[in-house]
C-alpha cells in the first residue's frame, strides 16, 4: 500500500531521530542531564502503531492499517524500517562535536500501491499492479545546534529504481526536516518533502490505456514523468517515563499532508474517482532498548 510506504517510512525514521538530539551533551546544564543516555550506546527501538490513510496514490477513500517501527543504530551504523523495507546509513557518528553529520546508504523498498485493498470499484477495473521491489540509496548531511543546543536541520533524498518489473521507473524524494526535542520526554519534528518521478512510474500509475478505458469507463490518459507531489508532516513522541535519554516506553504521533501535482494530480483515478490532496495519520506505542 502506497501511504504504508510513504509516510509509515517517514513516520519511522522520523521517530528514531530524537536519538541525536538526546544524545548531545553539549551545552545544558548538568542537572538536566540524566546519568544514563541509551543512545549513548548501541540502541533499537521497535514498536507497533496503527495507520489511517488513502487506499491508493491519489485515493479519497480512507483505510486503517498496521504501521511497525523497526530503527536502531550498532557501532555507530544507522539502520531502520522505510515502509516495507530498510536502509542502512554507513557513515558512523563516531564521537564528533562539529555540529555536522553525513549519511549516506543504501535503501530497499516494496511498494504495494494499486495492489489490494483499492476502495473505489471503478479503479479495481484497472487490475492489480504487481508489488514492485526498489533499489537504490539515501544520502544527506545534518546540521546541529541551530537554534538551541539539541537541534538538528537534516537535508537528504532517497532514489531508487525497480528491479521487478513491476512499474520499471525511478523515484527521487527529497526533503529537509527540523527536528528538537521540547523537553527530556518530548520531542518534535517537522519536515518538508517532495516526490519525483519517471516516466514508466507515471505510466503504470497514472495512466489509462485502452484496455483500462473499455474496463472501467474512464477517459484514455497518457501520464508524463515530472514533479508527483509535495507534502509536509508533523512527528511528536513522548517518553513515557518523563526522560528519553533511559530508552524504555514511548509513545508518538504522525500527520502528513501531501497534494498530487501534474499528471499525478490530472489522472482519471486522481481527479475523476479520488483527490489530489491526500491526509495520512498514524500512531502507536514503541521500546527503546
Amino acid at each position: 500500500m502506497k501511504i504504508f510506504r510513504n509516510c509509515a517510512a517517514a513516520m519511522c525514521v522520523s521517530v528514531a531521530l530524537c536519538a541525536p538530539a538526546f544524545a548531545q551533551d553539549g551545552e545544558a546544564p548538568a542537572t538536566e542531564m540524566p546519568n544514563r543516555n541509551a543512545f549513548a550506546r548501541d540502541w533499537v527501538t521497535v514498536g507497533l502503531g496503527a495507520g489511517y490513510g488513502p487506499s491508493y496514490d491519489g485515493s479519497d477513500e480512507y483505510v486503517l492499517f498496521p504501521a511497525p517501527l523497526v530503527q536502531g543504530s550498532v557501532k555507530g551504523i544507522d539502520f531502520g524500517a522505510r515502509g516495507p523495507g530498510l536502509y542502512v546509513d554507513l557513515i558512523a557518528d563516531g564521537n564528533s562535536d562539529k555540529g555536522v553529520k553525513f549519511l549516506a546508504g543504501p535503501l530497499l523498498r516494496f511498494r504495494m500501491d494499486r495492489n489490494g485493498n483499492v476502495k473505489d470499484p471503478v479503479v479495481r477495473l484497472l487490475g492489480k499492479e504487481d508489488v514492485a521491489i526498489e533499489v537504490g540509496a539515501t544520502a544527506g548531511v545534518s546540521f546541529s545546534k541551530i537554534l538551541d543546543p539539541f537541534d538538528t536541520v537534516t537535508i537528504s533524498s532517497d532514489i531508487q529504481w525497480d528491479v521487478a518489473g513491476a512499474h520499471k521507473g525511478r523515484i527521487i524524494s527529497p526533503s529537509i526536516a527540523y527536528s528538537t526535542p521540547l523537553s527530556k520526554a518530548i520531542f518534535t519534528m517537522f519536515s518538508l518533502s517532495a516526490t519525483h518521478v519517471d516516466g514508466n512510474y507515471a505510466d503504470t500509475y497514472f495512466s489509462i490505456d485502452q484496455g483500462g478505458s473499455i474496463a472501467s469507463g474512464l477517459p484514455l490518459f497518457d501520464a508524463k514523468g515530472g514533479w508527483k507531489s509535495y507534502g509536509a508532516s508533523l512527528l511528536g513522541a513522548v517518553d513515557l517515563s518523563g526522560n528519553a535519554r533511559d530508552g524504555g516506553w514511548g509513545i508518538y504521533g504522525f500527520i502528513n499532508y501531501s497534494r498530487l501535482i501534474n499528471d499525478a494530480a490530472r489522472s482519471p483515478v486522481t481527479s475523476l474517482r479520488g483527490d489530489a490532496s491526500q491526509w495520512f495519520m498514524a500512531g502507536g506505542v514503541s521500546y527503546t532498548f
